[in-house]
């Protein structure tokens, strides 16, 4: 992911966002971790934190609680060393009775000009129910789903 450095182009602004999406799809919090820098701060709903240690200390209790998770991102904005991506994810809430969840939200990113590594991350994300009680009806990313595929309307944006 930080092989893609700014100034950002529509181009090269797109790669970059899927690039991050396929790594968050990993589910590997060390791998997705050297994304960011060592100093890197984070908002994640309200969640406040920074520094490699604490987001994979995050991301670990996250996939812990998030059980079959997969996400789409797409690049919503840009201009010179930000991006802003809107994305929705779906998985098994693991504290909740193991029913499907979808969130969606919104992502402000900002990049190292020296390494193209994400130097600030703030998210905002709801979470829905999918289908009745949670069952999971009307998921969109079932398993075997190519995420980059699958139509997501106007009325989910």
């Amino acid at each position: 992911m930080a092989d893609l450095k700014p100034p950002f182009t529509a181009e090269t602004a797109k790669k970059k966002v899927k690039m991050a999406q396929d790594m968050w799809n990993t589910q590997d919090p060390p791998r997705v971790a050297q994304g960011y820098t060592p100093t890197c701060i984070w908002r994640n709903r309200t969640s406040f934190l920074s520094g490699t240690e604490a987001i994979i200390a995050f991301l670990t209790a996250k996939w812990k609680r998030e059980r079959h998770y997969c996400l789409r991102k797409e690049l919503f904005a840009f201009n010179d060393d930000r991006i802003a991506v809107q994305f929705w994810y779906e998985f098994q809430d693991a504290e909740d009775g193991m029913k499907w969840k979808r969130c969606y939200g919104l992502e402000d990113w900002t990049f190292a000009r020296d390494s193209g590594k994400m130097r600030k991350r703030m998210m905002s994300g709801n979470d829905l129910l999918i289908g009745p009680d949670g069952n999971g009806e009307g998921r969109w990313f079932v398993d075997g789903v190519d995420v980059n595929a699958v139509t997501i309307g106007e009325q989910h944006w």
